[in-house]
């Protein structure tokens, strides 16, 4: 199973620590369109702030994420499930996981991002703040700086297995399954069962709980029915069925009563 998240638009920030090592990351087929990217990013932060903060979309009051992005190649490095934060990741919390889960975590989960394409939750990054929805000046919208290299790299890392995609629309952009992948893939919408509405925060909590919820009871569905049947097991309410068509993806509905 391959679990695509998205990253968290909060990060939390480490003191004095051993450095980013570009080399070191997974996906080292990315290494190159996350050079372009980071090289780019650092540039404009150091050479400009005012053009940064339009361009990285940053409020005045988060104008401190430029100094942050200027020493991207020298600050600390952590996890990158341990620099991730957010409603999605507290709720996952894979610091509390038994090491068996833990292990599935490194093995299946696949974190998008504006910066790196697609990182472990292993993997050792810094702190940065660069979303797939921003357009740099010289590299263009990242989302279609990424597809090329993702078209290539990701669907050998989703082997033969489910690929669950919980990414948001930005994110998803950066890469589209296709073909015999994409009939074995799942997107997940969670609603609001009273109302049947999305809710942002609600949204991306049980998300968080559905992942960790997988993880914790060792469930390896090997495609999307599997996967209805494992939630269901797991005590969540699924909609879904097969697309009428082959070659597509799935998209399941979980319905939750309470919003927390």
């Amino acid at each position: 199973m391959l679990v695509l998240l998205p990253p968290s638009e909060g990060k939390a920030s480490f003191g004095r620590g051993t450095p980013l090592k570009l080399e070191s990351l997974s996906l080292p087929e990315l290494s190159d369109a996350r050079a372009a990217v980071l090289d780019e990013l650092v540039e404009l932060c150091a050479a400009d702030e005012e053009k940064a903060r339009e361009v990285l979309g940053l409020t005045e009051g988060l104008r401190g994420e430029i100094a942050k992005n200027v020493e991207l190649r020298t600050a600390a490095a952590r996890p990158a499930g341990e620099i991730y934060t957010g409603v999605l990741y507290d709720a996952l919390d894979l610091a509390t996981l038994d090491a068996a889960a833990k292990r599935r975590a490194a093995r299946s989960l696949l974190v998008f991002s504006g910066l790196w394409g697609a990182v472990r939750v292993t993997d050792r990054i810094p702190s940065y703040r660069c979303s797939m929805g921003v357009k740099l000046p010289g590299l263009g919208a990242l989302g279609t700086h990424w597809r090329t290299s993702m078209a290539a790299v990701l669907p050998e890392a989703a082997g033969d297995g489910l690929v669950l995609d919980l990414r948001s629309s930005a994110y998803a952009s950066a890469w589209k399954p296709k073909g015999e992948v994409a009939a074995r893939t799942a997107s997940v919408r969670v609603l609001h069962a009273p109302t049947r509405k999305v809710v942002s925060h609600f949204n991306k909590a049980t998300k968080g709980r559905i992942v960790r919820s997988l993880l914790s009871a060792g469930a390896a569905p090997k495609g999307p029915a599997e996967l209805v049947e494992a939630l269901r097991d797991l005590g969540y309410v699924v909609e879904g069925e097969a697309p009428a068509r082959g070659g597509q993806a799935w998209s399941l509905d979980v319905l939750v009563d309470e919003i927390h």
